[in-house]
């Protein structure tokens, strides 16, 4: 019970009993009480005339950095006795040093600052409102409010180094990269022997071949290097989403396809991204550090798709892709994804899959029993099989155990591809 409804209820009942037992010693204990109820009245703010102002040191930042919050309220309006401040965070915020709430006084014209330091988990977080409540003195009746102060926090995956990944795509952009282009030209691999021709450097003259023809002379000619479009599609759909005791499998595609599109990038190619199961949400492909810095915003806002046009991929957008380019595709995959993907292949794409394994991932938080075993073969069984369509459909595929290493299990996974040439697109 608030002390104010306390002291009204303590007024009325003198006044009762005063009136019923007609008797003028109750009126006069009405009196201090009425003077104090009369001067917390007399004393209490007409409105909040308080304005609201954030300040966040960075609008975007990485997991495990931290950004500083500042809020600053100012009072426009006449002298607040009591004003008690807090902070409304959005949810899985955490504050790692300060506070975000506080109790004063503020006078007229008079500004209070609320500073602390803020770390989060990847996401976007919205801040929209302050919670204030003011007072008289006495603190009898008190009048509350949200003030807006608006703010966006974006925390970006923070993506795992890996090493060059050697993809083959039927198609090369006419930029020098680190794919061999099975072409003449600038390069430091050797590509064949020719005739010499009028221009050509005396660096690059064959010198050996001309020993044997003094009057023949060749010149050697480097296999030329360039970069590729490359496309990252991550699988958001909601069925596709495993979550156990907090933690999702879709995280870890987070990082998987930060890391590749950081690889990437790194390499010279140029890369775009699809999020698959919420519409169409695609960054367009481009290069380097602006580039990197789209993509790992939208992975920030990555989430679970409830899109019942999106459930399958029946409607994959294909036409976003340049024809014959590089399509990563991130997914723990469904029964019947493979039939787009084969059609994928068909159309000249390289495709290669890199899927985190759900089997595993949700084994490690199940307790045993007797039929557990029985159960997690024949769902392995039941992977393998279709890892193995697949590769015999010419599709690389990754099978990546989530608690071991990305860059080991993608090497891995690329030695065998390789030595069936799935990734030049050949087969």
């Amino acid at each position: 019970m608030s002390r104010s409804l306390l002291l009204g209820l303590l007024i009325f009942v003198l006044l009762i009993i005063g009136l019923a037992l007609l008797d003028g010693r109750f009126f006069l204990l009405l009196m201090p009480l009425l003077i104090y109820m009369g001067v917390a009245l007399w004393g209490m703010p007409d409105t909040i005339p308080v304005r609201a102002y954030r300040d966040l040191q960075t609008i975007a930042l990485q997991e495990g950095d931290s950004a500083a919050m500042t809020l600053k309220l100012v009072n426009n309006g006449s002298a607040i006795p009591v004003m008690e401040v807090h902070d409304l965070l959005p949810g899985r915020l955490r504050v790692a040093e300060g506070i975000t709430g506080l109790v004063t006084t503020l006078s007229s014209g008079s500004a209070v600052e609320v500073a602390y330091t803020l770390e989060a988990p990847r996401g976007a977080y919205e801040f929209q409102s302050v919670s204030v409540m003011v007072s008289e003195t006495l603190g009898l009746f008190h009048r509350s409010a949200r003030l807006p102060a608006y703010a966006r926090l974006i925390v970006m995956p923070r993506a795992r180094r890996l090493r060059p990944l050697p993809i083959r795509p039927r198609r090369t952009l006419g930029f020098a990269g680190p794919i061999p282009s099975r072409q003449s030209g600038v390069g430091v691999d050797f590509y064949g022997v020719r005739e010499y021709q009028p221009g050509d450097p005396l660096r690059r003259v064959n010198w050996r071949a001309m020993a044997r023809r003094p009057d023949h002379p060749h010149t050697t000619e480097f296999e030329q290097e360039r970069i590729a479009d490359v496309g990252l599609i991550l699988d958001v759909r909601r069925q596709s989403v495993l979550e156990m005791q907090g933690t999702s499998l879709l995280e870890h595609g987070v990082h998987a396809t930060a890391a590749l599109a950081e690889s990437l990038l790194h390499d010279g190619h140029r890369v775009g991204l699809l999020l698959y199961g919420r519409g169409i949400e695609w960054v367009f492909p481009g290069y380097g550090r602006l580039q990197h810095e789209r993509i790992l915003r939208a992975l920030a806002g990555a989430g679970p798709g409830d899109s019942q046009v999106f459930a399958s991929l029946d409607f994959f957008p294909a036409r976003l892709f340049p024809p014959r380019s590089q399509l990563i595709f991130i997914s723990p995959l469904m029964d019947g994804d493979y039939q787009m993907l084969f059609r994928l292949r068909v159309q000249g794409y390289a495709v290669f899959v890199v899927s985190p394994d759900p089997v595993s991932f949700e084994v490690a938080y199940l307790r045993s029993s007797p039929l557990l075993p029985l159960a997690i073969r024949l769902v392995q069984l039941e992977r393998r099989l279709l890892l193995q369509q697949l590769r015999q459909g010419g599709i690389a595929v990754a099978d990546w155990q989530v608690h071991q290493s990305l860059d080991d299990s993608l090497h891995t996974a690329m030695k065998s591809i390789w030595h069936a040439g799935l990734l030049s697109g050949s087969k």
